[in-house]
């Protein structure tokens, strides 16, 4: 895999979301936020993130579409439960994803950030092929841009948000970057 100039990664699929906008020209991106979404909960497999993401969830199918119907978010990239990524947005725009949110003193996490949401939630084990493709996912990330943190959702608006849970496996990850930097334990 391979971030390309434009902010694409090579090879996956591309669903371009609206909710999105320009970064702050000069914004290094250095943080990567992990996420987790299922919808409707629980339920795998489906396209309601993708028509959360594109704004086309229809809220006669189920009552959190009605819910989400207003709701105006994205991620970058998502990693279904069989290893699939989808990318929502180019790495230099800005996805909207990480809300009110704070980490180290800097406000607006999505400034300088990548979100992935990984197909899942607080009570559900990641599957392998998820691994094997957020590895993968991260070390092109890495590659092409500065990353010195590897955080969840919990870490940088921990008052609203728990994901990706306690079904994520932190210690995979210290390995992917260099020492120093900072990778929850």
């Amino acid at each position: 895999m391979k971030v390309d100039a434009e902010g694409w990664l090579d090879g996956v699929r591309r669903i371009v979301s609206p909710n999105q906008d320009a970064r702050a020209e000069g914004m290094a991106v250095d943080m990567v936020v992990i996420h987790s979404i299922s919808l409707p909960p629980g339920q795998f497999g489906g396209d309601g993130p993708i028509r959360l993401f594109t704004n086309t969830c229809d809220p006669a199918e189920h009552v959190c579409f009605e819910e989400l119907q207003h709701v105006r978010v994205s991620s970058h990239f998502f990693v279904r439960r069989d290893g699939e990524i989808i990318q929502f947005v180019p790495c230099l725009a800005r996805a909207w994803h990480a809300g009110v949110s704070r980490w180290q003193g800097r406000e607006r996490c999505n400034d300088f950030s990548i979100g992935i949401e990984l197909e899942g939630g607080d009570a559900w084990p990641y599957e392998a092929a998820q691994y094997q493709a957020l590895d993968g996912l991260l070390a092109a990330l890495s590659e092409a841009y500065p990353i010195r943190h590897l955080l969840g959702h919990c870490h940088i608006a921990p008052e609203r948000k728990t994901d990706p849970g306690p079904y994520f496996d932190w210690a995979r990850y210290p390995a992917t970057f260099q020492a120093g930097r900072d990778v929850p334990g």
